[in-house]
């Protein structure tokens, strides 16, 4: 029986194991162009320290490069923010006891 459910459900699995690499591999890339604008960005500072650019052409620069940082870390953000807890229920009213002293007896 389970030797059938293997066979019929292969093409299933095949299709979810290629969706994972799909998105693995999309997340390593997410992850190396990020790393690359990074690089880009201590580049840019060292070029603009050994004066190869002027503070004009290294503010437009800088500008673009750490706009599209931004851009990926917003993108990577929603897929690593945690969820919201569940609100706690509200407790529930225990019924009070009645007291066995009455008003009347105490006196």
């Amino acid at each position: 029986m389970f030797l059938v459910d293997d066979i019929l459900l292969s093409p299933v699995y095949g299709v979810v194991w290629v969706g994972r690499q799909i998105h693995d591999a999309a997340q390593e890339e997410l992850a190396g162009e990020s790393e690359a604008v990074t690089a880009a960005l201590s580049e840019l500072y060292m070029q603009l320290e050994t004066g190869q650019i002027t503070e004009a052409e290294f503010d437009a620069q800088e500008k673009v490069l750490l706009d599209r940082l931004d851009r990926l870390q917003a993108e990577e953000a929603p897929a690593a923010a945690p969820k919201k807890p569940a609100k706690p229920r509200p407790k529930a009213k225990r019924p009070r006891k009645k007291s066995a002293v009455k008003p009347a007896m105490i006196a």
